[in-house]
């Protein structure tokens, strides 16, 4: 006869019975990431060789410093996300050391044709200068929500940030520099991230009456004025002091950027229509008021116009040449003539030395890569419990994506063309130090987005 209590039979409670279920343990995935980040950093030196021997026939001098400092850098900021966010996504810092490479690699390849005005150098110091700001992000900011308590700072310093350049001359049409001792520094940059945590923290903690409260108007139910008041004037004060500056490519990505926020936080898709809508208006009206607006609206209609008229091609036309020159494949690194575009070739029309030397297949790459980081930018927003996390995650990821869609637009012809720099690509020390900030940022929310489902985790 068997004796109750027997182990095994069903209905039969054992001593393990009682025992808490074993803790769910996550892989942290940092050797993945580090095979990426020296895969990252090969690719960027076999293309910083192949612009010496496409150009000069050898490689060049200083091809193993590029390599070290490129690979230290990374290296650094591998160890700093090791040591403070082991659960973040091993895929953002990989990424961004590869397209910081890839910028360096071009923006070098530029400098050979023009000796005069070498810039490689300036963006290494800048690149080093952004990686720092990410380690010390990165170690620095126990979690993201600490962010929340600064929503109103932030707003206060973004402003201060925006209306500085007003007080300085302006460069090529528009007033967004600061140009002390030698050293440039565009302060529209940093207040895009201030923004955005301040829109996420109000949006956050107003969540709910922005959804449902105030009166409905037709399909679109409009919050109270006490309630929106606010962060829209915060916007439009913003948005109104870079039209002054003629800075509206950071305009039309601070718009973006409030109206990807308010949907999110509301879930009212009707806020994308009333968005695009008055996008539209702004744009109809500012193309026709503002005479640096308008004429960049006539080249993108008539980019052919100047050949016609016996001048010659304008920087847009010679952008799209470059494109056509580079086909599927590319004529090699160090093999384009993008240069005959002329001052802004390092910095807005980056893109048509990549799209010339690379061809669609590394254009496409590139697109991809920036897909992916905005890609898992989203995944670790929407993995998060708290609204302001999410928040945040979704507004940096969507800066990145709508600097992307504005200047890929611009010097392909899909849109007018707006002052704005290619993110980790364009010769620009404020862009590539505030990047490094967006992906520090992001590997702090994934590293809190995935250890929130680990047991041995500490919050």
């Amino acid at each position: 006869m068997i004796e109750p209590g027997t182990p095994g039979l069903p209905g039969t409670r054992t001593e393990t019975d009682d025992a808490p279920a074993p803790a769910l343990r996550l892989p942290r995935r940092r050797g993945v990431e580090f095979a990426l980040i020296v895969l990252a950093v090969l690719i960027s030196m076999y293309g910083y060789c192949a612009v010496g021997l496409a150009t000069q026939g050898t490689v060049p001098p200083g091809a193993a410093r590029y390599g070290a400092g490129l690979g230290v850098l990374a290296l650094l900021a591998h160890c700093a996300v090791r040591l403070r966010a082991p659960y973040a996504d091993p895929l953002l810092l990989p990424i961004a050391v590869l397209l910081n490479g890839v910028g360096l690699v071009l923006i070098y390849r530029l400098d050979l044709e023009t000796p005069g005005d070498r810039a490689a150098p300036t963006q290494l110091y800048w690149s080093t200068v952004g990686v720092a700001l990410f380690i010390a992000v990165v170690l620095l900011l126990r979690h993201h929500r600490v962010l929340q308590r600064y929503t109103y700072v932030c707003v206060v310093a973004a402003l201060a940030l925006l209306t500085l350049p007003i007080f300085f001359p302006a460069v090529n049409g528009a007033r967004i520099w600061l140009r002390i001792a030698g050293f440039s520094i565009q302060p529209g940059e940093f207040a895009k991230v201030l923004l955005a945590v301040f829109f996420a923290g109000y949006l956050a903690a107003n969540r709910h009456a922005l959804a449902y409260t105030g009166r409905r108007v037709w399909r679109l139910q409009l919050p109270t004025g006490r309630v929106l008041g606010p962060v829209v004037a915060i916007w439009l004060l913003s948005v109104g002091v870079l039209v002054l500056e003629r800075d509206l490519g950071t305009s039309l990505l601070f718009f973006g950027l409030f109206v990807v926020l308010l949907y999110v936080a509301t879930g009212r898709t009707g806020w994308i229509a009333v968005g695009l809508l008055l996008a539209v208006a702004g744009a109809l009206a500012v193309g026709r008021l503002e005479p640096h607006v308008h004429a960049r609206v006539t080249d993108w209609l008539h980019p052919f116009a100047s050949i016609d008229a016996g001048i010659g091609p304008n920087q847009l036309a010679q952008s799209l040449f470059a494109f056509a020159a580079g086909g599927a494949l590319g004529t090699g690194l160090g093999l384009g003539h993008s240069i005959l575009i002329g001052f802004a070739t390092k910095s807005d029309f980056i893109l048509a030395t990549a799209g010339e030397e690379l061809g669609l297949a590394g254009l496409s790459a590139l697109f991809l890569l920036y897909a992916l980081l905005v890609e898992r930018g989203y995944r670790a927003g929407l993995a998060l419990r708290d609204p302001f996390g999410r928040l945040l995650a979704i507004g940096l990821a969507s800066i990145v994506a709508l600097q992307v869609f504005v200047i890929a637009g611009g010097v392909t012809g899909l849109i007018p063309l707006t002052g704005m720099a290619m993110p980790f690509l364009a010769q620009g020390g404020s862009s590539v130090v505030t990047n490094w900030i967006i992906v520090a940022l992001l590997i702090r929310i994934s590293d809190s987005a995935r250890s929130q489902y680990d047991g041995t985790a500490v919050p």
